[in-house]
């Protein structure tokens, strides 16, 4: 079945491994995480018209570990989700505290196993996150899923022969938005199918990459270099800050799902994803709740044909349906008590992911699961990014929707949450020098409404300029020659003096005041309507709760009853 970590004797191999270096049985490994991999096994999809991208289905996952460490003589643990946490820090603690002998030596071992890769290959410095009001900052993890067919494992397990030794995609990409203040936890998946322009990448080995003239498909930017280009076209999209990335291929979903123990997922009707022409990745499972794991995890995650309308968008739906149930397994707590599961698990981790630098040792990721452990799973949002479907030659393919899109990358770079619940925010402070009566504030206002699919919307800086008016703001201009266009509606100032005056601005339009800035590339007090105010009326967030748009699909973690819908064509 091409599985690299269930057997029973590797379970006893790494028992023995373990005792040899004077471990004994009472020592363990704990972590966890996800990431996500795609393209068609038996057969593969043919290309939309006019893409460059393949199109195919796969999916991946990927993981984070504890350390191991002696644990002779340690007392009973309490019952319950914390028995198994402070369990396993205890063993953690012990290893790292362990700085020689045979903990040492295990730890090392793990840390070998880690692949490691830069960051961002893109040109671009990422922006700083903003900290909320007890000095937290969030932490976004891109998680990227290689479609590779570089192992004799992963053309076992992928199929599509025609590609092996082909550059892999990243056929699977998910943004986990981890809350400043740790109370929620947002993903957004994004389709492989995503147009979008490409961003100019430098490979490790000196090769460039110019940034692309044209519209390509998202799933290409791990050909360019590596995950760093992936992580650089994810920025140029959406301006979020991505701090790490966690990236896992075919072979590594299977030996992760293996150790993990199973998952349980569910479909409304029988399921068996083979069409006549090869198409799909082999699943086959009964109405109801199944537990998979192994290659059948992997077949659940790669599946496209047989759910919903055959689309990514329905497998994004089952990607997040197994995420949410596997950290529901995790913290159940029943899957990590036992030491050689635990040791499973640690070297699957190690061994399956590719990580940033920051990411390049067990203490590092043990950290990062500590820091996701804190979020309650009703605070866990999945969604996939709103999309529309291109036309013509790109028939097929998505593009970002606009407005929604932004909207949810917004509340992701404002540390909003996706669940629409408070997340304790820093509040802007108020500026040193008080604001000037409104009628004496000049203010400068241009349309940058623009988007890469769409031109700019007519006679929006008019429109909004006539609001400042109307409000008092006598000294209003429209700047007709800056088009340049932008994600979210902002106002900058120039120096201290006119924060006070900048702000006055935005609390007449109802912009929220985290939307204005100090910029030096202004001389004067400068308002630019972006994308998201597009249409006429009333700034669209400014007031109440913000909700995530439908159109992303939000699914929270602790939805269990929520079944797969099963094509019929692919019903048995």
């Amino acid at each position: 079945m091409g599985r690299s970590s269930t057997s029973g004797e590797k379970t006893r191999s790494r028992v023995r491994r373990a005792d040899r270096l004077g471990m004994g049985k009472g020592v363990g490994e704990g972590g966890s995480g996800t990431g996500g991999g795609s393209r068609d096994a038996e057969g593969g999809d043919a290309p939309a018209s006019g893409g460059s991208g393949r199109r195919a289905e796969g999916h991946r996952r990927g993981g984070s570990a504890g350390a191991r460490g002696r644990s002779s003589s340690r007392r009973a643990p309490k019952s319950g989700k914390r028995r198994v946490l402070r369990w396993s820090a205890s063993v953690l603690a012990v290893l790292i505290l362990a700085t020689g002998g045979a903990g040492y030596v295990y730890y090392e071992y793990l840390n070998s196993n880690i692949k490691k890769e830069d960051l961002t290959l893109g040109d671009k410095q990422m922006a700083d996150h903003k900290a909320n009001a007890a000095g937290q900052t969030p932490l976004n993890i891109l998680l990227i899923g290689s479609d590779a067919r570089d192992s004799k494992a992963n053309q076992k397990l992928g199929g599509a022969k025609e590609t092996f030794g082909a550059t892999p995609l990243a056929d699977v990409q998910m943004l986990l938005h981890l809350s400043a203040d740790r109370s929620n936890l947002s993903v957004i998946s994004m389709p492989r199918d995503t147009m979008l322009k490409m961003p100019k990448c430098t490979a490790p080995d000196g090769e460039v990459f110019p940034a692309s003239t044209r519209d390509v498909q998202t799933n290409e930017s791990l050909g360019r270099g590596g995950p760093g280009c992936t992580v650089a076209t994810w920025y140029e999209l959406t301006g979020i800050r991505i701090d790490h990335f966690m990236m896992i291929d075919f072979a590594g979903v299977v030996s992760m799902a293996d150790a993990i123990g199973g998952v349980p997922v569910c479909v409304d009707a029988n399921i068996h994803s083979r069409s006549a022409d090869g198409k799909g990745s082999g699943l086959k499972l009964e109405k109801g709740t199944t537990s998979v794991q192994g290659e059948q995890a992997l077949q659940w995650l790669r599946t496209r044909y047989g759910f919903e309308d055959n689309t990514d968008l329905g497998r994004a739906k089952a990607q997040h349906q197994y995420m949410n149930s596997m950290v529901r397994e995790l913290r159940k707590g029943t899957k990590l008590t036992d030491p050689a599961k635990l040791m499973n698990l640690a070297e699957a981790a190690t061994e399956a992911l590719t990580v940033d630098k920051g990411l390049d040792t067990v203490k590092k990721l043990y950290d990062l699961a500590e820091e996701f452990k804190k979020v309650p799973t009703k605070r866990i949002t999945m969604s996939t990014m709103p999309n529309v479907y291109g036309t013509g030659v790109n028939s097929g393919r998505v593009y970002p929707k606009a407005g929604d899109a932004e909207q949810l990358f917004r509340m992701v770079r404002d540390d909003v949450p996706l669940d629409g619940k408070a997340s304790k925010r820093k509040k802007p402070e108020e500026p040193k020098d008080p604001s000037a009566p409104v009628g004496e504030i000049a203010v400068s206002v241009r349309n940058g409404t623009a988007t890469d699919a769409l031109g700019p919307a007519s006679g929006r800086a008019g429109e909004v300029a006539d609001q400042l008016k109307n409000a008092g703001f006598g000294r209003t201009t429209i700047d007709s020659g800056d088009v340049t266009g932008v994600a979210r509606t902002g106002i900058l100032y120039p120096s201290a003096d006119l924060e006070g005056d900048a702000q006055a601005v935005a609390k007449a339009l109802g912009v929220p005041l985290s939307q204005v800035k100090r910029s030096t590339d202004v001389s004067g007090i400068s308002l630019a309507v972006g994308a998201d105010w597009r249409e006429d009326g009333a700034y669209p967030v400014s007031k109440g709760t913000e909700k995530t748009p439908e159109s992303a699909g939000a699914l929270n973690g602790e939805e269990e009853g929520a079944c797969m819908k099963v094509n019929p064509n692919y019903t048995w």
